[in-house]
Order: C-alpha cells, then sequence, then structure tokens
C-alpha cells in the first residue's frame, strides 16, 4: 500500500475517532434505513416470480415479466391511475404551497406568545392517528348527526353525503391531509426561515421597500432551494397515497378511491397473490424513482442544487 493511501486511511479513522459521538448519534438513523428499508428491498425478486410460502425465494419458479403483463393488460390498470394519479396531483397543487403559506405568516408574527399558540394549535393534529382524524370527519359530516351536516340543514334545508358521495371523496382526503399536516410541514420552512440575515431586511427598508417586496425579493429566495428539495423529495412519493388514510374513507358508494396502495392490500393480503401485489409496488416504486430524478435533474438545470 502506497504512503499516500495509508496517510489518507490514517486521517480517515482519526476523523472518526474524533467525531466518534457525531457517528454514534447517526447510528440510530443508519441501522433504521439498512433494517427496514434495503433490507426488504430483497423480497422484490417475487414480482418476477411465481411465489410460495413454502418454497421461499430460492426454490419458487421464476415467470420473468409475467405479472407486470397480467397488471398493465387488466382493464382496473388505467382506473388505479387515474385515481391515484388525481389524489398525488391535488396534494401537489392544493396541499404543498400551504405550509409554505403558513411559515410565511407566522414569520411575520411579531407577538411570540401568540406566535406559540398558533404553532401549537397547527401542531398538535399531527399526532393523531389517520383513524382518529376520519373519526372527528365523520362525526362531523355523517348525515345521521353530523355537525357540520345539521348545520347546512338548518341554513338551506339540504344535507351533503360528504362520506358516501364519489365527488366528494378526493376533496376530503385532501382536506384531512392538510388538517392534519399543515402545521407539521411548515416546520422545516420556519427553520429554513429563521436562517435569513436581517440585516438583508433592515437594507431594504432603508431602500424603500414594504413588505411584500421584501417578501417577494429576500424571502422567497433564501428558502427557494428548500422548496425545490422538498418538492422533488414529494415527487418521489407521488404515487403513495397513503394506505391507512384512503382505506379507512373507503366505502361501497365510493370506490372511486381504490388506488394502487388499496389495490396491493386487497391482492396481496386478502387474495394472497403475492407476486402479483409486489409487481404493482414494484412498478409505483419505480415510477417515483423517475420522477425524482426526473426532477432532479430539470432543478439542475434551472440552477438549483437539487437532493444530490
Amino acid at each position: 500500500m502506497s504512503a499516500k493511501k495509508l496517510g489518507s486511511r490514517n486521517a480517515f479513522f482519526a476523523e472518526m475517532i474524533r467525531d466518534r459521538w457525531l457517528y454514534i448519534m447517526v447510528l440510530p438513523g443508519v441501522l433504521y434505513f439498512i433494517i427496514f428499508k434495503y433490507v426488504p428491498m430483497y423480497g422484490l425478486v417475487m414480482a418476477f416470480q411465481d411465489y410460495k410460502p413454502n418454497l421461499g425465494f430460492l426454490q419458487s419458479s421464476w415467470v420473468g415479466l409475467k405479472h407486470f403483463q397480467r397488471f398493465f393488460g387488466d382493464p382496473s390498470f388505467w382506473i388505479l391511475f387515474r385515481n391515484t394519479g388525481l389524489l398525488a396531483l391535488y396534494n401537489i397543487v392544493f396541499f404543498f404551497p400551504l405550509p409554505i403559506i403558513l411559515a410565511l405568516l407566522l414569520n411575520e408574527v411579531r407577538n411570540e406568545k401568540f406566535k406559540g399558540i398558533v404553532q401549537t394549535l397547527v401542531y398538535i393534529p399531527h399526532f393523531f392517528s389517520w383513524v382518529i382524524v376520519v373519526g372527528i370527519f365523520y362525526l362531523l359530516m355523517t348525515t345521521e348527526g353530523g355537525l357540520i351536516n345539521e348545520f347546512l340543514f338548518s341554513l338551506i334545508g339540504k344535507k351533503f353525503a360528504f362520506l358516501q358521495d364519489p365527488e366528494w371523496f378526493r376533496t376530503m382526503i385532501v382536506v384531512q391531509s392538510i388538517w392534519k399536516e399543515l402545521g407539521w410541514g411548515s416546520i422545516i420552512f420556519l427553520a429554513a426561515l429563521a436562517g435569513v440575515d436581517l440585516q438583508l431586511y433592515e437594507a431594504a427598508r432603508m431602500d424603500g421597500a414594504g413588505r411584500v417586496r421584501q417578501l417577494w425579493h429576500i424571502t422567497l429566495p433564501a428558502i427557494r432551494s428548500t422548496i425545490v428539495i422538498l418538492l422533488i423529495l414529494r415527487l418521489g412519493s407521488f404515487l403513495d397515497s397513503g394506505f391507512e388514510h384512503i382505506f379507512l374513507m373507503l366505502n361501497a358508494s365510493n370506490r372511486v378511491g381504490e388506488v394502487f396502495d388499496t389495490y396491493v392490500y386487497l391482492k396481496g393480503m386478502t387474495q394472497a397473490q403475492y407476486s402479483f401485489s409486489a409487481a404493482v409496488g414494484l412498478f409505483k416504486s419505480t415510477i417515483g424513482l423517475i420522477l425524482v430524478l426526473g426532477s432532479n435533474w430539470l432543478a439542475k438545470r434551472f440552477g438549483e442544487e437539487g437532493v444530490y
């Protein structure tokens, strides 16, 4: 081994010893991703097999792209793709900008006590499970004594089937997602805003810039890279509609909400079609990977940092 390589290796180990507590602090996160994210990827071979639990991965017969061909040829494929894509698009268009707007509004609040109260109120729903969230909305919007429906009935003499009407399904999903995750999603943007140099605002005020111009020319450019990175990461889970949320909202009247996640559950868990459901999951993950790579490439083409 050359002296140069030996010296670089010694320097690397010396750096690890010096920063050992930082590495120890990171270790639980690394182990989590290895155990729960990377190791289960071995199970993707099921998508190319006629998997039998009693035979295992090594002895199950290989069938190539059979399950993918079956999935793409199924009439329900485009229905699932449409339902999942529309929900994902609604979340991008309506949900993604709101945490940014909330962070910008909170950043303008000068009363720290009032700001703290507002932050606490909007953070609390994040800690509710989807079972609780859907239960709350059920109590408010059911046609059988729901508070909101009773109020509408007293005003206009009509009730709305928010929970049964397919036309309301996507709206309800987006509204529930906003209510639950709006405050939590604003934390990263608030952290980014905390790093903006206050001297920039002072210089802008001296030049006669008002609040709106300061927001447009200082605040938004300062958090633009954060917005781009989070948008890229969200595109990675574009087709991930959230199984628990969708599953709890589905009923016999609104099957328009059937998405890839619930379809995988139906085929894999209730019908024991493990290989077919693995193929559907792999397709969904591949689309997410392509969206991340494509959006990251576009971000760099437009001068942004990107994820990597």
